[in-house]
């Protein structure tokens, strides 16, 4: 029931306490939270670009359509997708699992080689649709994490990936922004914390199923 109370606490924050900024050691639980979500194939096609700095929170609100919560965070959260997954992105994932697992070429092969086939023979907006799921994957994770750890955030579409690319020069890191996560300490003028969350009556979005 604790992670249960903890979803019921979160929510999509409007306006963050600019006094309070979220600690180092919390930061890192974050990022290892990021780096364990389940992702397709295991291939990790996503980066997480992480901002604090104020001067760069502001050059960003034009981008995000001047919404509040961005420069108000302790840290923005930028999901990003890998611009670069081709034969040398899948390779470097095996040999990643032979050097942690020890395993051998012969189990490992034909795996390798279905991965590299079915990735080449895909289009570049398949293989960046399949990516851009794996981001929901880890926004979804870090969110229950934000709510378990008692820090508040708001996750957002809404900004322009072109724009914001630009300001952090993420073209030179061949990564394309997905999605934005503002995360911080919820503001007492921020109505919206006292508001009861509306959602659908169980009955109504679950069912077991029988035959």
């Amino acid at each position: 029931m604790d992670i249960i109370n903890s979803l019921e606490w979160r929510y999509a924050a409007k306006k963050f306490d600019t006094e309070k900024k979220i600690p180092i050691d919390k930061i890192e639980v974050l990022k290892k939270a990021f780096s364990l979500t389940p992702s397709s194939y295991g291939l990790q096609p996503i980066k997480l670009v992480i901002i604090d700095e104020e001067e760069v929170l502001e050059q960003l609100m034009e981008s995000c359509y001047n919404q509040k919560q961005i420069k108000t965070a302790s840290h923005l959260f930028v999901f990003c997708i890998d611009d670069a997954i081709d034969e040398e992105f899948i390779l470097n994932y095996f040999k990643r699992v032979k050097d942690i697992r020890n395993t051998p070429d012969e189990i490992l092969k034909p795996f390798k080689n279905f991965l590299l086939k079915d990735f080449e023979k895909s289009s570049k907006n398949k293989i960046d649709a399949w990516a851009k799921n794996q981001v929901y994957l880890a926004m979804g994770n870090l969110l229950t994490v934000c709510a378990l750890e008692k820090i508040d955030s708001c996750p957002m579409e809404g900004f322009h990936p072109g724009k914001l690319a630009e300001v952090l020069d993420l073209d030179q890191l061949h990564l394309k922004p997905t999605l934005l996560l503002p995360i911080g300490y919820r503001a007492e003028d921020d109505m919206f914390s006292q508001f009861k969350k509306v959602r659908k009556p169980l009955d109504d979005t679950t069912l077991h199923y029988k035959k």
